[in-house]
């Protein structure tokens, strides 16, 4: 059966996720505008820097710093190409972080759809609801 544009982008964001270097969270992040896709970003290191999957975690308050996260790489991808994210929906696998969520903002993003609330984050939460961001909780398998 073919998926709605939401499973089909999801499942995109799945199998990006499967380049994710630190294992805290295999997460993916597809950005996409008028049902295309500019731009894709996973977690992983700064180019040139070891990975967690190489180095081990590098761990300070409880967060894993050595690594940047998929929403964040997805808009530097942007901005390195020349492509601009606004008005785009975010497809991503995890909930962002608040610090993901404020460069969503940032960024132009106008619509979040995220399957797995890895921390639910009220502040983040409240910054996407602020910022008119349309928000959408998918059930979603990547087996499907």
């Amino acid at each position: 059966m073919r998926p709605d544009w939401d499973s089909y982008f999801m499942k995109i964001a799945y199998a990006v996720s499967e380049r994710s270097t630190c294992d805290r969270a295999y997460v993916g992040c597809v950005l996409v505008l008028d049902k295309r896709i500019l731009t894709t970003g996973f977690n992983g290191s700064p180019v040139g820097q070891p990975h967690c999957d190489e180095d081990g975690h590098l761990i300070v308050d409880g967060h894993c710093i050595r690594t940047i996260h998929a929403e964040t790489n997805a808009i530097i991808q942007g901005a390195l190409h020349g492509v601009s994210t606004k008005g785009a929906t975010c497809y991503v696998t995890h909930l962002p972080c608040i610090n993901c969520t404020k460069a969503l903002i940032n960024a132009g993003i106008t619509r979040l759809v995220y399957s797995i609330a890895y921390h639910t984050d009220e502040y983040a939460m409240n910054f996407l609801k602020a910022a008119n961001i349309e928000i959408h909780q998918v059930n979603f398998s990547p087996d499907l």
